[in-house]
C-alpha cells in the first residue's frame, strides 16, 4: 500500500452543510439561521466575552498588581562578568556593550556583587551595590558612580 492509495473509512467523512441552496436542500431560504433576530443578520452575534448582559467573567474577577511609574530599569552586571577585562582597564557602558556583557538598549548599568574578581579594574557605572564595591576595591580596583 502506498500513501496515495490511502482512503478514509466509509463512515468517517461527512459532506459539509451547504446553506442557502434552495428550499429543497433543507437549508434554503433562511439558511439554518432561523427567522429574525440578531444572529439571523449578517455581522450578527455577540462580542467575545459577552454573557447576555450578565456581568462578564473578566469584570467579576479581582484585578491585582501595581506598576510603579517611577521604577528605574537597569542593565545588571555582576562582579564575575568583569573577569574578562584586562588588569587596570576602565570599564564603562560602551566597554560592556562591545564585550557583549550587556545589550545596547539604552538602560543605565548597575553593578551587583555576585561572584569574585582578582584583577584590579576601574568601573564607571550608574549604580553599584555595597558588596560589589567592596570586592572590586579589595582586588585593588576603583568604582565610580556617575
Amino acid at each position: 500500500m502506498r500513501l496515495h492509495e490511502l482512503i478514509p473509512e466509509k463512515s468517517s467523512t461527512k459532506n459539509r452543510k451547504r446553506l442557502g441552496r434552495g428550499v429543497a436542500s433543507g437549508t434554503g431560504k433562511t439558511g439554518g439561521r432561523g427567522t429574525k433576530g440578531h444572529n439571523s443578520r449578517s455581522g450578527g452575534g455577540v462580542r467575545p466575552g459577552f454573557e447576555g448582559g450578565q456581568m462578564p467573567l473578566q469584570r467579576r474577577l479581582p484585578k491585582g498588581g501595581f506598576l510603579n511609574p517611577f521604577r528605574k530599569d537597569y542593565s545588571v552586571v555582576n562582579v564575575r562578568d568583569l573577569g574578562r577585562f584586562s588588569e587596570g582597564s576602565t570599564i564603562d557602558r560602551e566597554a560592556l556593550i562591545s564585550a557583549g556583557v550587556i545589550n545596547g538598549k539604552n538602560k543605565p548599568v548597575k553593578l551587583l556583587g555576585q561572584g569574585e574578581i582578582s584583577t584590579a579594574v576601574n568601573v564607571r557605572v550608574a549604580a553599584a551595590s555595597k558588596s560589589a564595591r567592596e570586592k572590586i576595591e579589595a582586588a585593588g580596583g576603583k568604582v565610580e558612580v556617575a
